[in-house]
Formats: structure tokens, sequence, C-alpha cells
């Protein structure tokens, strides 16, 4: 995934917070409570404490956060404002997602019927009878409330942006106001952190620091975020001005996530307070070690490896193989980064890295939902 920034001043790059984007990742850990273990205590109690009215309406809109995180919750993003701020409450930004035009609050309240399609663009639903039968064909299998919201978005979507509206302001009545209150001195000083680092050390820095994941070219024209997903994006369209927000959450790990639809701003929406792990394994990295465990002999040499060191010979001993044999699955093991080796003497041992397989269920879990 990557962002051009080519020709960006650098005043157009901003952290700043946003009430909104934090209500749709809130909402999303409500849920999908499972992708946000350390939120279980918060979860659980939020839910138990809904109305039921509220939570039948959470259920019919589900597919705004659940399936994907739609670009509803950023409109500032989709604004051609010359600031091109975030909200400083979730009224103004309920606001700014009021004037949104009506093809763009659609397409971007249905993102998960065009997935295949979001970083290109195409013909609206509202216009287009193909795409629109596809969303009602897709919402279906969802089931039939999130059916029934989707047939009403398309038939009339002026009604429906007034109950979006008045959902969420139900949301902040309900339970995001206290929540707001709790996390938005916290995410209001990582973005003066990371605005402080940016001023000082520059980008690279300043991006690191937001995750290991995200990374700028040496020419500083591009801005590449290690994700399980592909898109190209640029800072400068036009249609809307230059800039590029990133959003810190409270709620948001171990997702990372960029809004890279056309169109929009680009924004990158990244995770505060995760636990204190190693960095995501790059993608690459991740297949490689994947693969490499995935062969049956491998599989094999690994059980010895994972006891205590061998060397090559007595590896092929083991299992009735040649040395070359040993050799090329070693070298294999050894490109993934999951076995190490030390020489003794005149013979060089071999030794499983038991941390980084340790690591391959988080390392998997994290690059899905990144």
């Amino acid at each position: 995934m990557s962002i051009d920034i080519a020709g960006l001043a650098p005043e157009r790059i901003v952290f700043e917070i946003s009430p909104l984007a934090e209500l749709g990742v809130a909402l999303h850990a409500l849920a999908e409570p499972a992708h946000h273990p350390g939120l279980h205590g918060w979860a659980t109690a939020t839910a138990a404490g809904l109305k039921p009215d509220l939570a039948d309406r959470l259920h019919e809109a589900d597919f705004l956060w659940r399936t994907t995180f739609s670009d509803v919750f950023m409109p500032f993003a989709g604004l051609n404002r010359s600031d091109a701020r975030t909200g400083t409450t979730l009224a103004e930004e309920l606001d700014m997602l009021d004037r949104l035009d009506e093809e763009r609050f659609v397409s971007a309240a249905l993102e998960f019927t065009c997935a295949s399609t979001y970083g290109v663009g195409g013909p609206s639903p509202l216009t287009d009878p193909v795409r629109r039968e596809r969303a009602l064909e897709l919402a279906a299998t969802r089931g039939p409330k999130q059916l029934d919201f989707t047939r009403r978005l398309l038939d009339d979507p002026a009604s429906v942006r007034a109950w979006v509206r008045r959902l969420f302001e139900d949301c902040d009545q309900a339970f995001f106001a206290d929540t707001w209150r709790r996390v938005a001195t916290q995410l209001a000083a990582d973005a003066r952190h990371k605005t402080d680092l940016l001023r000082r050390k520059g980008l690279a820095e300043a991006l690191h620091a937001v995750s290991p994941a995200l990374a700028v070219d040496e020419d500083h024209a591009r801005i590449s975020a290690d994700k399980l997903a592909d898109g190209r994006t640029t800072s400068l369209d036009p249609a809307v001005g230059a800039g590029l927000s990133l959003v810190p959450s409270s709620f948001g790990w171990p997702h990372l996530m960029v809004l890279h639809a056309p169109g929009w701003r680009p924004v990158i929406h990244y995770p505060v307070g995760s636990p204190s792990l190693p960095g995501p394994a790059p993608v690459e990295l991740l297949k490689l070690r994947m693969e490499a465990l995935a062969h049956p002999m491998r599989m094999r040499l690994c059980r010895h490896l994972a006891r205590s060191p061998y060397t090559t010979s007595e590896l092929a001993d083991a299992y009735n193989i040649t040395a070359p044999e040993v050799s090329r699955h070693l070298a294999v093991l050894k490109k993934a980064g999951l076995v190490s080796t030390r020489r003794r003497g005149r013979y060089v041992l071999h030794q499983l890295d038991v941390t980084a397989v340790a690591r391959l269920g988080s390392d998997f879990l994290e690059t899905v939902l990144r």
C-alpha cells in the first residue's frame, strides 16, 4: 500500500485526533471483540449497557464498521477544504458527514460491496444498475436487516443519512462521550509528540514511531505501508486538496488502516498503546516462514532442531536422506530466519529459533488484521 507525497508541502502532513474515527473503531471493537483482546472488559461492559433499541440499530448497520472500516468515519478526508483538518468535536465531524455529496456517502457506506474496486473507483450504485444489484446481493449475505438497510440507502439516501447521524449521536449519549473524554487526552498527547518528532527528526523517524510497518523512500516521494493489501493513492489530488492526515486511535490495535480511495485525501489511522511486543513481521518474511514450515521434511527436521543443535550429517543420518538434501532444507529455513548456526571446532551446528517460531501465530494474526 503506497501514498505518493512527492511535492507535498511539509505542513500538509498533519497528526490530528478525530472523535468520529475513534467512534468507528470503538464500534468495531464492540462488533469484533476477538480482534481486540485488550478491550474485552470495555466491550463486555459497554455491550451489556446498551439499550435493546440501540443494539438492534447497531446490528442493522454493522457492516459500516465490522466487515470494513467505512470512510464515512473520516468525512474530513472527502471534503474539498483548504485546511483539510478533522473536527474538534463529534458534532462538528457529523456536520462534515452531512456535507459529503450523496454519491460519495453511499459509495463509502457500501465499501464492503466494492472491495475489488475500492482503490480505482467505479460507478455509483445509485446510478449503475449492475453495482446496485451487486450491493444488494452482498448485503443479503450479511442478513435481512443489513439487506433492508442497503435497500433503503439506495432508494432514499437522505433519510438514511439522517438515520446514521442519529445512530452516532445516540452512541455518543449511551457510551462514547464518556469513552472519548477518557481517551482524547492520550490521543492528543500522541499527536503532539508525533508532530514534534516530525519537525525535529523528519518524516522517516515519525513514521517509524507510528508503526514499524510504515516507511518512506529515500527521495521522500512515497510512503509505503506493509499490509496484506494492494493499493496506491496520492496526497496531491486537486479535487480534494493536498494533504495527508495521520490519526491516532486508542481502540485500533492491531489494525493499521489506510484510506486510499480515489477522490479522498489519504489518511493513516494508527493504534497507540499497543502491547509491548516485537515489531510486526514484514509480510514477505511471514510468507517465507510459513512456506518454509509447510514442507513435511522441514517440519520433521524442526523436531530435532527444536530440541538441540545438530550437524547436517547428524540430521541426514536421522532421516535417512543425503547431506546435500538436508543442506537445501536448512538453507530455506535460514533464509526465513527460523534457524541459527554456530561453529564448534570443525562442526557447524544448526538450531531452531524457537522464539521466532512461537511468534508465527501472533505475527500471522497481526498481519492479516493490520
